[in-house]
């Protein structure tokens, strides 16, 4: 694909560039996308997510959000020529070692809970970390556009973990464990389903939210063990995730214990730092009241 190669040339000789040069360009940038980019979508969640907070604190929230949005872009631009030392000491991680011992023990799959929070495109390098006792992969849902998507691929892929399609999750997993490998896979489980894929609401930042239950679903399946990913910025240009163990084995849980308690998680994470989640998308759009509808209706 042509276009693409042009696309992917050109971002990589802006991804030489030094991190403050690329900051300083996201700083000039996040003044004209608050502006121009999604700005009542964003004004709208926050106001719904955070109601006891005043305008001013919220317009504060606002504006640390959009720096960190367009920090993402730059950092996601420069992980084309970041090398692996460099890497390792942006993105680090804790709690590896719960994974280990389960790998030890026999348990072959792990899952991490993931979201849209901070810079979630870095955690793919966790592959490195992993090596060589576990391999990785992280589930993803396809862009429309065809180079974003091809380009998304290739920036997640190129630390060696697996990238695999959302709709194709529970059928590339099932391939994986005739591998007889460990495996490490990470779901991004903030999304909003589709009107058809509802099954379970959480209540979830003052909302009765529709979320996924892929993740707890299938770890049921193949008794993975379950972990959640709290990430942190200690200082721009700098992350950490901190992996918290959750179940061992998922179906000696009531369903949806997990994904209950994800969200309980996430919304401790988002409250502590609300500019870090991303704002841009119309997480409640499909509410309880109309799903119930729809369900009398069928």
């Amino acid at each position: 694909m042509r276009k693409y190669k042009f696309i992917k040339r050109t971002l990589w000789l802006i991804s030489l560039l030094p991190f403050p040069v690329l900051y300083a360009f996201a700083d000039f940038a996040s003044l004209f996308v608050r502006r121009y980019y999604r700005r009542q979508i964003v004004r709208d969640n926050l106001r719904s997510a955070f109601p006891e907070k005043s305008d001013k604190e919220l317009a504060e929230i606002e504006r640390k959000f959009y720096h960190q949005f367009c920090d993402n872009f730059v950092e996601d631009i420069k992980m084309l020529s970041m090398s692996k030392k460099e890497m390792m000491r942006r993105m680090t991680f804790s709690g590896l070692e719960e994974i280990k011992k389960r790998h030890e023990a026999g348990q072959r799959f792990h899952f991490l809970y993931l979201s849209h929070f901070g810079n979630w495109e870095w955690i793919s390098s966790i592959n490195y970390q992993l090596q060589p006792w576990s391999n990785s992969g992280q589930i993803y849902h396809h862009i429309y556009d065809r180079v974003m998507n091809q380009l998304f691929i290739d920036l997640r892929g190129q630390y060696g973990g697996q990238n695999i399609e959302m709709k194709e999750t529970f059928r590339r997993i099932l391939q994986l464990r005739k591998e007889n490998k460990n495996y490490t896979i990470g779901f991004i489980s903030d999304q909003q389903p589709k009107w058809s894929s509802i099954h379970h609401f959480v209540p979830f930042l003052h909302h009765d939210t529709a979320v996924f239950i892929g993740a707890e679903h299938i770890a049921r399946k193949v008794d993975a063990f379950m972990m959640y990913g709290r990430m942190s910025r200690p200082k721009r240009g700098y992350y950490h995730l901190d992996i918290i163990p959750m179940e061992d084995h998922p179906a000696n849980v009531p369903e949806n214990t997990l994904t209950d308690w994800y969200f309980r998680l996430l919304e401790e994470d988002i409250k502590e730092h609300p500019e870090m989640w991303l704002w841009t998308h119309k997480r409640w759009s499909r509410t309880k009241e109309e799903w119930l509808r729809r369900q009398a209706q069928k």
